[in-house]
C-alpha cells in the first residue's frame, strides 16, 4: 500500500471509528451539557479537561503513525504491511484504544455525566476481549519474532515508564 493510500485510508478509518466512538456517541448521550460534577468536586472536570487533551493527540500521532510508518490503516481490513514500534508504542501495545477510552471518560468527568462512564467502561472491555481474541494472535501470526519481542517488552495496558527500543 502506498502512503497516499494509507494516509487516505487512516483518515477515512478515524472518522469512521474514534470519531464516532469518542465524538458522535458521547455527544449523543450527553448533547455536551454540564451536569453536576461528580460527587460535587469541579476538580473532576479538570481531570476529565486533562485527559481529552492528552487523549486526541496521542489518538491522531498513532493513526498517522499506521499510515506514515507501517504503510497501512488501524482498520483490520487493511492493515499495516511493517509494525509500528515507535512512538507512544514504544511505551504501550494500544495507545489508539487507550486514547479512545480516555477521551471518553474525559468527557464523562468533564460532563458529569455516568452514562459515559460506563460506556467508556464498556468500550474498554470490547477493546480487551479483541486485542486478546484477535488482534495479538493475527500480529503474531502476521509478524512472528518482531511481535513476540514488542510483546514481551511492551505492556499492553499499563505504559512502561521507559521507553523500549526494537533491536
Amino acid at each position: 500500500m502506498s502512503k497516499a493510500i494509507a494516509v487516505l485510508g487512516s483518515a477515512l478509518f478515524f472518522v469512521i471509528a474514534p470519531l464516532v466512538l469518542a465524538g458522535f456517541v458521547p455527544w449523543w448521550v450527553t448533547q455536551w451539557e454540564f451536569r453536576p460534577a461528580f460527587f460535587g468536586v469541579d476538580l473532576t472536570r479538570i481531570l476529565g479537561g486533562i485527559l481529552i487533551i492528552v487523549g486526541v493527540p496521542g489518538l491522531v500521532d498513532s493513526f498517522a503513525r499506521f499510515a506514515l510508518e507501517g504503510l497501512g490503516t488501524p482498520a483490520p481490513i487493511a492493515p499495516t504491511q511493517k509494525l509500528v514500534v515507535t512512538g507512544l508504542y514504544r511505551y504501550v501495545r494500544n495507545p489508539i484504544y487507550i486514547a479512545v477510552v480516555a477521551v471518553i471518560l474525559g468527557q464523562a468527568l468533564l460532563f458529569g455525566d455516568w452514562h459515559l462512564l460506563w460506556y467508556g467502561a464498556l468500550l474498554w472491555l470490547f477493546f480487551h476481549v479483541f486485542v486478546v481474541m484477535y488482534e495479538e494472535p493475527t500480529l503474531k501470526q502476521t509478524f512472528g519474532t518482531e511481535y513476540e519481542s514488542f510483546l514481551t517488552n511492551v505492556p499492553r495496558w499499563i505504559p512502561r515508564l521507559t521507553p523500549w527500543r526494537a533491536a
